[in-house]
């Protein structure tokens, strides 16, 4: 069952990645950075990932958004990959 996982520096700044698995986004795994920059880099995405249970699906990759709420303000970006259960179940 593949998945999406998202990338986003959109609550606070800080970088999080979680994966949506359908239900209320309460429910969804996810994984804080806990830091605002650099971006986190492909290695610490996949570890992240792991740790949620999740590995990038075979020939998967992150494609990035800007999402601009206004002219002067900070812009929010996100990324998302196709994500796999690891174990074969969820």
């Amino acid at each position: 069952m593949k998945c999406s996982a998202r990338l986003t520096n959109s609550f606070c700044g800080e970088w999080e990645v979680y994966v949506v698995t359908g239900g209320m986004s309460m429910d969804w795994p996810e994984h804080p950075f806990e830091r605002t920059g650099p971006v986190p880099t492909l290695q610490e995405r996949v570890e992240a990932l792991a740790l949620l249970g999740y590995r990038v699906a075979d020939s998967a990759e992150w494609e990035w958004q800007e999402l601009p709420s206004g002219v002067m303000d900070r812009v929010e970006l996100l990324a998302s990959v196709d994500v796999e259960p690891m174990g074969g179940a969820a």
